[in-house]
């Protein structure tokens, strides 16, 4: 596919499909790059709980304080009531992140190697900067639903100028949660935002600017795709993924990029950076 007509359907579609992105040895070293992930989770934090469909982090600090560090977040039905795991720790985990890019070695190497430059230049992105990663897990029994969204929900920046990479680390299939994804839905502006509250007497750190909306279910094609490949996905493009009910993981390692030449990082978005920090340049890594 060239260039333009790379950037054309991602324009088109509101997502890409790259097949072998990764080769497998690429693959297998983020994978243990995941499993050591797992084997240091800190046993002095309080363990946080990641949901799209309950929201516990608009309430917690640990979440909004997450943009420069490794942070774990734990699927509701990996804890009790205690906050202790009820299943084993290899199966606990929701993500990691949102800093894997600057802070952990093996994904800082890929997440700025030539074939994400190159991505980025076939998008037509001019000034690329990386604003959050993740290591998701999708564990079979605990990997939850991810309710449909869009990216700008959460990473706003005006213009929408803002590109998922998610790279599957195992073969992803409906059975264990692939992505869904609505072609073209990506043309219908912001649906909503997910934002800092305003308010310092809230409960809620971060709110929902609107109800969910509704998507037909008939709006929706699902991506199964094997390990390595890279799907491209608009920021506003409407996608989801089902609940693991399958025997097998969907380990994934996703990232967003922005292009701050053309648009600007929304101040009231939920991950700001500290002052005087800067999101790191894809180009210039």
């Amino acid at each position: 596919m060239s260039n333009n007509g790379l950037r054309s359907k991602f324009l088109a579609d509101g997502y890409v499909v790259l097949d072998d992105f990764l080769t497998d040895d690429e693959v297998a070293e983020l994978r243990k790059a995941g499993d050591e992930l797992i084997n240091n989770i800190p046993k002095d934090e309080r363990k946080a709980v990641f949901s799209t469909t309950k929201t516990e982090q608009s309430k917690d600090r640990y979440f909004l304080e997450s943009a420069d560090r490794v942070s774990y977040f734990f699927e509701a039905s990996a804890l009790d009531e205690d906050g202790e795991l009820r299943v084993p720790a290899e199966v606990s985990l929701n993500k990691v992140g949102h800093a894997l890019h600057s802070l952990h070695p093996t994904f800082r190497q890929f997440t700025f190697c030539e074939k994400v430059k190159e991505a980025c230049f076939r998008l037509g992105f001019e000034d690329p900067v990386i604003v959050q990663s993740m290591y998701i897990f999708k564990n079979p029994g605990t990997g939850s639903e991810v309710s449909p969204h869009q990216d700008a929900s959460f990473l706003h920046t005006e213009p929408v100028y803002l590109a998922g990479f998610w790279i599957a680390l195992e073969d992803a299939t409906p059975e264990n949660g692939c992505l869904w994804v609505a072609p073209g839905s990506h043309r219908s502006g912001v649906h909503r935002r997910f934002v800092r509250s305003t308010d310092p007497a809230a409960p809620e750190l971060l709110v929902f600017t609107a109800p969910l909306p509704v998507y037909p279910a008939s709006n929706f094609r699902p991506l199964p795709v094997r390990r390595g490949t890279c799907i491209l996905i608009h920021g506003l493009v409407v996608h989801r993924s089902d609940p693991n009910k399958s025997s097998t993981s969907r380990h994934a390692y996703t990232f967003h990029v922005i292009d701050q030449k053309h648009c600007t990082y929304s101040s009231d978005n939920w991950l700001q950076l500290k002052p005087g920090e800067s999101f790191p340049s894809v180009y210039k890594n």
